[in-house]
This record gives structure tokens, sequence and C-alpha cells, in this order.
């Protein structure tokens, strides 16, 4: 009893701390993210389908690209132009929750380590913690509609993958019917693929996040400005896209593991099984497959939903 009351007060704080996060770190959150996707998106379409790309076994069955602009122009001539926003919708959907849920928790959490002090300066070790709780929370929420996402992207017209996968005869007609036939032939842990990876990823998130803020306490702890003080647009978009391309380039290898656990036309066991797979038939080298793709997508991504979350802010919270 002694224990319960004493965690109490704590909890208490923080669940009141997460009441009193305004709603525009939600609302920018997932304005950020629907505007970048419906921008980039066929270059997360042509990252996935270079993840998932083995080199072994399945060539000649899968579209073969020999790069970037091979493979938009490859999926624009045989599908249309709306081939390239294939998966668009879970995308969407996807970022858009994401990014609100994830700007709302992490305001939250860093919150209650400030005690409501916006101009207190937390420290890196706890930026990462307070990304990594908002980045679980917000994968168990979202994971089901990236599942989705990767099944979409990677229906190939007029290409059947014969005897590489127990569901590569099964075609979505959008993400509804997607999330249904998931959940009725794999049920929820066919809506849950890809997730252990996942967790993994939420480094990812969390070293973007310790260092795009540690990059503006820097920067003002050297022109002698509060912690708090509003940036510009440019100053925001460099911070955020240097924050972007050094968590992506030190976290890709567990994306190109989630998507391959993900992919319909193939039946792998576990995580083990791919990272045994990738290592016998690619080498090292396989841990990285479209990396360039989806530094050319994310860098730009999250400029933008930084760009937009930034200033959706300073609209919202001027008096």
């Amino acid at each position: 009893m002694t224990e319960g009351s004493g965690n109490s007060p704590k909890w208490g704080s923080l669940y009141s701390k997460l009441r009193q996060v305004k709603a525009e770190h939600l609302i920018a959150g997932v304005s950020g993210g629907v505007i970048s996707t419906l921008v980039l998106h066929p270059l997360d379409l042509v990252k996935i389908r270079f993840q998932v790309n083995e080199g072994y076994d399945v060539i000649g069955k899968r579209p073969q690209y020999k790069g970037i602009f091979h493979a938009l122009r490859s999926i624009a001539k045989s599908d249309g132009f709306v081939g390239l926003y294939q998966g668009v919708t879970p995308n969407v959907w996807g970022a858009g929750i994401s990014w609100g849920f994830y700007f709302f928790f992490y305001n939250g959490i860093k919150s209650w380590m400030q005690d409501g002090d916006s101009k207190k300066n937390v420290g890196p070790a706890r930026h990462i913690l307070a990304a990594t709780e908002a980045g679980f929370a917000t994968l168990v929420l979202t994971n089901p509609i990236w599942v989705t996402k990767t099944r979409l992207c990677l229906q190939y017209e007029g290409t059947a993958l014969s005897g590489t996968a127990t569901r590569s005869s099964q075609h979505y007609k959008g993400m509804s019917d997607a999330l249904i036939k998931i959940y009725s032939t794999e049920g929820v842990r066919g809506l849950y693929k890809g997730f252990v990876p996942g967790v993994f990823g939420i480094s990812h998130g969390a070293l973007q996040f310790m260092a795009y803020e540690e990059m503006k306490t820097w920067y003002n702890n050297r022109r002698n400005l509060p912690l708090d003080y509003r940036l510009t647009s440019l100053e925001y978009v460099t911070f955020a896209a240097c924050s972007k391309m050094f968590a992506a380039v030190a976290t890709y290898p567990y994306q190109v593991l989630r998507s391959r656990l993900q992919d319909q036309h193939r039946n792998h066991k576990n995580v083990r099984e791919v990272v045994k797979n990738i290592i016998k038939y690619e080498g090292v080298k396989g841990f990285y497959k479209g990396l360039t793709p989806n530094l050319l997508r994310v860098t730009p991504t999250c400029a933008i939903t930084f760009f937009v979350y930034e200033n959706i802010i300073t609209l919202m919270t001027k008096k």
C-alpha cells in the first residue's frame, strides 16, 4: 500500500501533463505527416520495392529495377500515374496518425520531465527516453496500418511470384479490404507483422528527436536565447533534415527487416530467418537496400513535416 501510494503522485502527474498538452500538437503533427506523405509517396513505394528484392529465387518474377528513376518510369509505364500512389491511403493515415500521436505523446512526456517549465533543458538522455516512450505508444496504435501499406505497395500488376509464398494470390482492393482480409486470414498476428523490428526502429525516432532537440538547444545557447525561443522556418528545416539523415543511416537495417516480414509474397518465420537469409545471399549491403531512395524521401519528408508542424504550432499558440 505504501509503495502504491508513493508511485501514484508520479503517474498522476504524468497523466495530468498529458491531459494538459493542447490539441495543437496533435493537429500540427497530423497536418505535417499528411502533407509530406502526399508529396513524396512515390519514393516510399520505390523504397519498399527495393527493400524486399532479395536477389535470389524470385529474379524474373518480381519487377526488376536498375535504379530510382528506372523504377519510377517502369511503375508509371505499367500502372499509369496512379500506380505511383499504390498504398497511399494507409500511408497517409499512418503518417498522419503517427506524427500526430508522436508529437502529442512526446510533448506530454517532455513537459512532465520539465515539470511544466518549457525553458528547462532535460538533456539528451531524457530526450531519448521521452521519444522512445512516445514511439512505443504510437507503434502499438499504427502497426496494422503500416502492414496494409506494405501489402498494397507490393501488389505487382501482371506479376505472379509462384511458389514463393502462401499469400501471394491475395489481392487487396484498398486499405479497408486489406485490413479485413489480413485479419480474417492471418488474425491479429498478421496485423502486427514487423512489430518486433518496429520496436527496434523506435530508436530511429529517439535518435532523431534527441539530435533535433540538442541542435536547437546548442543553437539557442550560442545566441544566449531561451531554450523555447522560436526559430525561423529555414532553421527548423535545416535541423530537421540533419537529424533525420543521422537517424536514418544509423537505424535503416530494421526497416529492411520490417518490410520483408510484412511482404505477402514471402513467408518468413521470424526476424532471425530474415537476417540469416540476407547475410547468406546478399551480404551486409542487403541491410541497406533502398537506402538512397529512402534518404531522398525521408529527408525532405521530415523537413516538410517539421516545417508544417512548427509553423502551425506558432500560429495556434500566437497570442
